[in-house]
C-alpha cells in the first residue's frame, strides 16, 4: 500500500508468534496499539524455537521476539521476552503504560505479577493436566491451587477498578491470555465475579479479538469456547 504523500508510516515490525497465551500477548497488544507488523510463524511444534537464526533474536529459545526497525536513536532492534516487548511497545507510543508515574508503577507491578506468577503457574497447570506423560496428583493439585490463589488475588484486585491498574494497560494485555483459559486450569469463576465480569470488558476490545484470531488454526484444537478459545488451551 502506497502512502498518500505527507503521510509518516512506519516500518512494520515483525512478531515472531505462535498461537499460545504468550504470543497472544504481543499480537493483542500490537492490535491495541495501532502499529504495522509482519508475522513470522515459529512453530514451536516443529522445534522452530531452536532455529539458530531465531536464537540470534530470541537466546532464550522463546517466542514471542520482535524486532523493530525504527528503535531507539532510529536504529534497529530486537526484543525477547513478553513482558520487556510490552514495556518497549508502551515507550515506543506513549500509551497504555500508565496515565503518570505513580500509575506505571501500579502497571507495571501486576505485568510483573503475571510474568512471575500468574504465566508460569497456569502453563505448569497445564502441562500436568493435559501434556504430562504420567498422572502426577500432586503436581496437578500444586499448581491448580495455586492458580485459584492467584485468580484470587486478581479478583479482589478488581472489586474496585474496571482494569487491575485502573485505565486499560498492557497489564491487562499480558493477564488477559493466561486467565481467559481458566476453564482448561481446571478453575471455576463461580465465586469470582470481579474476574468474569473483567474477562468479558477485555473481550469486547475488538484489538483483542483481531490479536487473539491470529493464526487461530494453527491451534491444536481450535474449537471454540465462549471467548472464541481454543478448548484445548
Amino acid at each position: 500500500m502506497t502512502p498518500n504523500k505527507g503521510t509518516y508510516m512506519p516500518a512494520p515490525l515483525t512478531l515472531y508468534y505462535w498461537p499460545t497465551p504468550n504470543g497472544w500477548k504481543i499480537s493483542i497488544a500490537l492490535e491495541e496499539f495501532g502499529l504495522p507488523y509482519d508475522v513470522q510463524l515459529i512453530d514451536i511444534t516443529k522445534g522452530d524455537q531452536h532455529a539458530p537464526d531465531f536464537l540470534k533474536i530470541a537466546p532464550n529459545n522463546r517466542m514471542p521476539a520482535l524486532t523493530d526497525p525504527d528503535g531507539p536513536d532510529g536504529r534497529p532492534v530486537s526484543i525477547f521476552e513478553s513482558g520487556a516487548i510490552l514495556q518497549y511497545l508502551a515507550r515506543k507510543t506513549g500509551r497504555f503504560g500508565g496515565s503518570d508515574a505513580r500509575n506505571a508503577i501500579e502497571v507495571e507491578e501486576w505485568l510483573m505479577w503475571q510474568m512471575g506468577g500468574v504465566g508460569p503457574m497456569a502453563g505448569q497447570a497445564h502441562h500436568f493436566l493435559k501434556y504430562a506423560p504420567e498422572d502426577l496428583p500432586y503436581a496437578k493439585t500444586r499448581y491448580v491451587d495455586e492458580v485459584a490463589r492467584l485468580y484470587g488475588v486478581l479478583d479482589r484486585r478488581l472489586a474496585d477498578r474496571a482494569f487491575v491498574a485502573g485505565d486499560y494497560s498492557i497489564a491487562d494485555m499480558a493477564i488477559w491470555p493466561w486467565a481467559s483459559l481458566w476453564a482448561g486450569q481446571q478453575q471455576t469463576l463461580d465465586d469470582k465475579p470481579n474476574l468474569a465480569r473483567w474477562l468479558d470488558a477485555v473481550w469486547d476490545r475488538p484489538a483483542v479479538k483481531r490479536g487473539r484470531a491470529l493464526h487461530r488454526d494453527k491451534r491444536r484444537d481450535p474449537t471454540p469456547d465462549r471467548y472464541g478459545l481454543s478448548l484445548n488451551g
